[in-house]
């Protein structure tokens, strides 16, 4: 194999679950594999109803040119997306695209429903958010 492609199964990577109540848990993709040119993760909700994608939008924060695009796809289980306030029905192999500026969320509908989020600014180079180092030093990764 060469040395400068990294592979991985899912199930395999660490999973860090947070410790307030009602934040999804994750899998920190981007970090297990040295992505550095998007951000790319896993998102999880074990039962129904738990929440996957938290309440955002991607509008850019004070010194930022532009904010991150994200595209969503429903790798299993069922989801619902609430995109600024209209819900859409998201079973497995479902991809949705979203621009910076739409609020968003997304709730699993089944159990084991599992997101790979997957988002870097139109235009500009990727850097990682400071929340994403937080919790991966928080987990023990770093």
């Amino acid at each position: 194999m060469n040395p400068h492609v990294a592979t991985a199964r899912l199930e395999d990577l660490p999973r860090i679950t947070p410790d307030t109540p009602g934040e999804p848990a994750w899998t920190p993709i981007r970090h297990a594999l040295g992505v550095r040119a998007f951000g790319v993760n896993a998102w999880h909700g074990d039962q129904p109803g738990d929440a996957i994608i938290e309440e955002h939008d991607e509008l850019p924060s004070t010194g930022a040119a532009v904010g991150h695009e994200e595209l969503y796809l429903v790798i299993a289980g069922h989801a619902r997306f609430t995109l600024d306030g209209e819900d859409l029905d998201a079973p497995a192999g479902t991809l949705v695209a979203v621009p910076p500026n739409v609020r968003r969320a997304a709730h699993a509908v089944a159990g084991g429903t599992t997101v790979l989020a997957i988002g870097a600014p139109r235009g500009e180079a990727f850097a990682p958010s400071a929340w994403e180092r937080r919790e991966i030093e928080a987990a023990g990764l770093l």
